[in-house]
């Protein structure tokens, strides 16, 4: 039996209206336009409107997907939401975007992957479309981190910003494009490092806990730095090899835009030309799960992810989880 090879026919992209950028952060905490773009690369980010959740901007995000390429949403037959932001634990934000978007014949769930959400998302909706049994599965990543930072903290307030794209996925008409192969990693022992301690069964919400501000983003910083640096390179190069490939016949990287010296560091590791890697974290900040399948959109806006071209996506986040994906463009 042929078989059957997943590949992304539509794409979709949200960023909320709503910009903060350098300046304001300026007035809010110590710190300076030159410091943090000197050091992370970003410039603006965008922040959800009040009361806009996770659910909303994929929604949104849905219909800027469907403007441009016409997906009738009844055909969708699985919603794979790859988010740190739900809106509430239960029920899931696949539900919520399933009745949102009025895809009436899909079903799916959550998954909680931090920033490596995303491609953990397109490995296990690239299962189900390989295994022949769904047609058509939409992934989404979306997160609301202004929700979860904390802007008198200089350290992580700079970071973050609110964002949602979508991809669907479908078997490819033929076997020389879709999704090439894929490695997804991870080290709980990382838990320490990088996440949100409050609100779960652990520690469940509390005047204690709001107090002590454990309903926000926690980084230490240098940890997580020099394992993102050397965990993304590594699972790229590796990614690469078994496919007897190098960096010279990517067509596209697109890695978690998370903090540009980990870009660069990545990208040296790798020993690809400026034109080859898609940096967009100057106006998006890092969208966590939405990092890079806005990457994706964005590099089909600009024309520099064409018909046939060889995407490599990367991604490092909480956990620690990490993982990598090689695709042959199909749109």
């Amino acid at each position: 039996m042929k078989k059957i090879r997943a590949t992304i026919t539509a794409i979709g992209k949200y960023a909320p209206e709503r910009i903060l950028n350098n300046f304001d952060l300026e007035k809010m905490v110590d710190t300076s336009d030159e410091w943090i773009r000197s050091r992370t690369g970003i410039s603006e980010r965008h922040i959800a409107a009040q009361g806009e959740a996770s659910s909303d901007m994929a929604s949104s995000a849905f219909r800027d997907m469907q403007k441009r390429f016409d997906v009738n949403p009844k055909e969708i037959d699985a919603i794979v939401v790859a988010t740190i932001t739900p809106d509430m634990f239960f029920p899931s934000t696949a539900a919520l975007i399933q009745h949102n978007i009025s895809a009436t014949n899909a079903w799916g769930f959550d998954i909680s992957a931090a920033c490596s959400g995303f491609v953990y998302a397109m490995v296990i909706a690239t299962q189900f479309v390989e295994s022949s049994r769904y047609k058509k599965v939409l992934v989404v990543g979306s997160d609301t981190m202004s929700t979860i930072t904390d802007y008198t903290n200089r350290d992580t307030c700079i970071l973050f910003g609110d964002a949602a794209s979508v991809v669907l996925v479908e078997p490819s008409e033929d076997d020389d494009h879709g999704v090439i192969d894929y490695l997804m990693k991870m080290d709980g022992s990382g838990k320490d490092f990088l996440y949100m301690a409050g609100g779960g069964s652990r520690n469940p919400a509390s005047h204690e806990t709001i107090d002590k501000g454990m309903h926000y983003i926690y980084q230490e910083g240098k940890s997580v730095f020099k394992f993102a640096v050397s965990k993304m390179a590594e699972i790229s190069v590796e990614v690469l090899e078994r496919n007897s490939l190098t960096g010279a016949d990517v067509g596209l990287f697109i890695p978690h835009q998370a903090n540009k010296r980990i870009i660069d560091a990545c990208v040296s590791r790798l020993k690809l030309e400026e034109k080859q890697v898609m940096i967009n974290i100057e106006k998006y900040a890092n969208t966590t799960a939405a990092t890079i399948p806005l990457g994706i959109v964005d590099g089909y806006d600009q024309g520099r992810l064409k018909k046939g071209d060889l995407l490599l996506i990367s991604a490092f986040g909480g956990g620690f989880t990490w993982g990598s994906m090689l695709i042959r463009w199909s749109l």
